[in-house]
């Protein structure tokens, strides 16, 4: 297959040589009119002293010419010669007296012709000029003819050196095209081996980028883009082939005990109990499962960027949230207008389920995944709280605080990090901990859609997890 710059050569070097070849055309057709005008100028200057001379009946024997191959003769009406000039015959007329008539039928009054004959009395093609004079008394025709030989060797001489020049030039143009080309395509090239270096060793954003501000740059940053996303899918699906073989084995092995107990010692377990024993299991590794897959399609497609109602978010969450006995959430607007879970959410500027409106609380983002961020940190919050959850809407911002133990400052970095899960929450109060995913899956989700979740202390001595969202 020829390649881009051989193609883009071969169509370059075609043109120039059209280009050129039409160049020539009208060089030698401006350069033929010009001199052809030149010598009709030559042969009405001399037809017309001619003519003056035979009007005033000063005609000399010998009729003046100057430029070289240039006739002139005095022609009676009958076409007989009445004087020439030294070159011609004094019998033999330059025109014969048939085109003489047809040439000076188109004329009118003293007007000069110029005709071109294509074969002459005395030389080959020539240039031609008739007026109607007196001579002794009767009607006379002043006639001059300049031979194009020269024109024409001139013109030829030009045609037959622009054969010779124009594919030299277009060979010369056809390299330089190459050339120029191929320098630039070398960033394009460049990018082919980035290309082939990344298919074969793989990384994110390993095109090089050239340096001078044009759509070959821009090709390369949007590249790198691309490869910067891909590898960061890539990394997701390891991740989740990783999480998912490492986490999902500890059920599935404690499932298969079970199982295999059961097997072994029927009469060990009566059908309730093996499965409200496998019930767990199950449950955990649905747990796993959802909140494995809620990982590997967090940052897997553009998120939503729309502009939602913090109120109506926390609503949804607060709604969605399993809350054990006796603990209390309640929620508030910049520490105001508290309410019960399940109690009408009413707030100072807008409704909880309302939507947005001029004095909502509002930011942008995604509507489900938020209400997916908040309620992962209302259940962490309500899983280690003693009796009260408070969730606070403010502009860009929901806080979540809890009178729980809290987590120490060396560890609430540590806490977002996947399948973390501290000590203390493993279980609490005979309540069994959660997959170590909801933090991460909580940040991840903020930070894909422009913002973040970090954690601190709550007033109550607990812990505070603050959502920041961008506010458009």
């Amino acid at each position: 297959m020829t390649s881009l710059r051989a193609r883009l050569t071969l169509l370059s070097s075609v043109l120039v040589a059209v280009a050129l070849v039409i160049g020539a055309f009208a060089l030698s057709a401006v350069l033929s009119a010009s001199r052809v005008s030149a010598l009709d100028e030559v042969a009405k200057m001399r037809v017309s002293s001619v003519a003056a001379l035979a009007d005033s009946d000063r005609v000399p024997d010998v009729l003046p010419v100057t430029e070289p191959g240039e006739v002139a003769q005095l022609l009676a009406a009958d076409g007989s010669v009445l004087a020439t000039s030294a070159n011609a015959s004094r019998t033999l007329p330059i025109i014969p007296p048939v085109e003489l008539r047809r040439l000076l039928a188109g004329a009118d009054g003293t007007s000069v012709v110029v005709r071109s004959t294509e074969r002459g009395a005395y030389e080959g093609e020539s240039r031609v000029a008739l007026e109607r004079t007196t001579y002794a008394g009767g009607p006379a025709v002043a006639v001059a003819a300049v031979p194009m030989r020269e024109v024409q060797g001139v013109v030829r001489a030009l045609r037959w050196s622009l054969v010779g020049v124009v594919p030299v030039l277009t060979a010369l143009f056809a390299v330089v095209i190459w050339l120029v080309i191929g320098w630039a395509l070398r960033p394009v090239e460049a990018l082919r081996r980035g290309a082939a270096a990344v298919a074969e060793t793989g990384g994110p954003g390993l095109l090089p980028v050239p340096r001078q501000g044009s759509e070959i740059t821009a090709l390369a940053r949007t590249l790198n883009e691309m490869l910067d996303r891909l590898q960061k899918s890539a990394g997701r699906q390891r991740a989740f082939v990783a999480d998912a073989a490492h986490e999902l084995r500890s059920p599935i092995a404690g499932l298969r005990a079970t199982v295999d107990v059961a097997r072994a010692h029927p009469q060990t377990y009566t059908v309730p109990e093996l499965a409200a024993e496998a019930d767990g299991e199950v449950a955990r590794l649905q747990g796993l499962v959802d909140d494995l897959l809620v990982l590997a399609r967090v940052g897997a497609v553009p998120p939503v960027r729309e502009t939602v109602d913090l109120a109506a978010v926390v609503a949804s969450a607060v709604a969605g949230a399993v809350v054990r006995p006796g603990v209390e959430v309640v929620v508030g607007e910049r520490d105001e207008s508290r309410v019960v879970q399940g109690a009408p959410a009413t707030l100072d500027t807008a409704t909880m389920g309302g939507s947005v409106v001029p004095g909502s609380v509002a930011a942008v983002g995604d509507p489900a995944a938020l209400v997916r961020v908040v309620r992962n940190l209302i259940d962490n919050a309500v899983r280690h709280t003693r009796s009260t959850v408070e969730v606070t809407v403010a502009p860009g911002r929901i806080t979540v605080d809890d009178d729980g133990p809290g987590i120490a400052a060396d560890d609430r970095e540590r806490v977002f990090e996947r399948f973390t899960r501290l000590d203390e929450s493993r279980g609490r109060d005979g309540q069994p901990g959660g997959t170590g995913l909801g933090l991460a899956i909580a940040r991840e989700t903020a930070r894909d859609g422009g913002g973040d979740v970090v954690l601190g202390e709550s007033p109550a001595g607990g812990l505070r997890a603050t959502v920041t969202l961008p506010r458009g």
